[in-house]
């Protein structure tokens, strides 16, 4: 009995492969410090938990409309402007939301253009909707729009870009993304924005969206997550802000994937959006420090850029491989040795990278580089 192509010609996911290995060293009494998963340390807000417990005691434990609560998608429709309910439509996170979208804008042949160094479900994503992922290198963790205009051809469909970047940390500037909009719209395109980081921007920089091109709306789709500035990953609320057409289809999809995304937890996301003013510069000032303390000990041992978003550092590790050694063997041999969890660039399509997430205690990003320091010295 086979499985599927589709099955069989995907890769899982690579940042998942570390999980069931410091589960083990957990189990074996080890302390591991987590730098592999992008997810912030600190709880989930009072205000969130009692909104989502409020709901459920008052029965909100039901179906619920497909694409959304009427309410949550009129809150977040008024973050685009022009925009109403009918252009947004919740998900089981925001991967789901980019899995719903290549469904929707893709047929088998198709080119999708992901920027390389990327987030490692994106090419995945694309070949599920029966599309080909078609990689254009960046430069020095920028945008290369003539790199990515030299890889349209007539089967492209669509440009994915990811700003704050997962895994460099590159925010992209406003002349950056002009350049992909203007090729899009040249070329009749779709452009893909994953904004899943868009909270966190440092040393008072921007978040530019290409939402912010009026004449492109009618290409454009954006998403983002709660999962991350509201420490809210287990609840699985994302959302796409789409042209109508795309959104209903999206739903229409949905409807025989999963349904509504859990109708008690979307209160929760109400609620979050409702303290986000209150909640976001002390969450912004935490996180910027946490950068700075990771990238002054990571710059110490590795050769890497200063990160501009995200919670990410990205090192090139090539210079402390062995001969032949990939950095997944390094990842495994620091894991081991000394119970701190990175994850390897060859998950993100970059080889002799480590991704490294300072989403943890300022205590325990200086014992980690402490500890990576000592297994570099050994």
């Amino acid at each position: 009995m086979n499985l599927s192509k589709r099955a069989t010609q995907i890769e899982p996911s690579r940042t998942a492969r570390f999980i069931p290995a410091m589960a083990e060293l957990r189990r074996q009494g080890r302390e591991v410090i987590n730098f592999a998963v992008g997810e912030p340390d600190f709880p989930t807000p009072r205000r969130i938990i009692e909104a989502t417990q409020k709901a459920m005691a008052e029965g909100h434990t039901r179906y619920g409309p497909t694409a959304g609560l009427p309410e949550l998608r009129r809150c977040i429709a008024r973050r685009f402007a022009g925009g109403s309910a009918e252009n947004i439509v919740i998900t089981n996170g925001s991967k789901q939301a980019l899995y719903l979208i290549f469904q929707a804008i893709c047929d088998p042949g198709d080119q999708v253009i992901i920027p390389s160094p990327c987030w490692v479900s994106f090419p995945e994503q694309v070949r599920l909707a029966g599309a080909e992922p078609v990689m254009v290198a960046s430069l020095g963790h920028r945008l290369d729009a003539g790199a990515v205009a030299a890889a349209v051809t007539p089967r492209t469909r669509a440009v994915l870009v990811n700003s704050p970047n997962n895994p460099t940390g590159a925010v992209y500037t406003e002349d950056e993304l002009a350049a992909i909009v203007a090729l899009c719209m040249e070329k009749d395109l779709f452009l893909l924005s994953d904004e899943a980081y868009d909270a966190f921007v440092y040393d008072g920089g921007r978040h530019v969206s290409p939402f912010d091109w009026t004449g492109a709306r009618d290409r454009v789709i954006v998403t983002r997550s709660f999962s991350k500035p509201f420490a809210m990953t287990g609840f699985r609320v994302g959302y796409a802000a789409a042209p109508v057409e795309v959104a209903r289809a999206m739903e229409k999809i949905l409807s025989h994937a999963s349904g509504n995304v859990c109708t008690f937890v979307q209160h929760g996301a109400l609620a979050a959006l409702e303290i986000e003013e209150t909640l976001m510069p002390n969450l912004l000032a935490r996180m910027s420090r946490r950068r700075d303390i990771a990238y002054g000990l990571a710059s110490n041992l590795f050769d890497c850029l200063r990160p501009e978003g995200a919670f990410y550092l990205f090192a090139d590790i090539s210079g402390r491989l062995k001969t032949g050694e990939t950095a997944e063997a390094f990842c495994m041999g620091v894991l081991d040795k000394t119970g701190v969890a990175m994850v390897p660039g060859e998950a993100f399509g970059a080889p002799g990278f480590v991704r490294i997430s300072y989403a943890v205690a300022e205590d325990r990003i200086g014992d980690g580089f402490e500890r990576i320091r000592k297994f570099l010295q050994d």
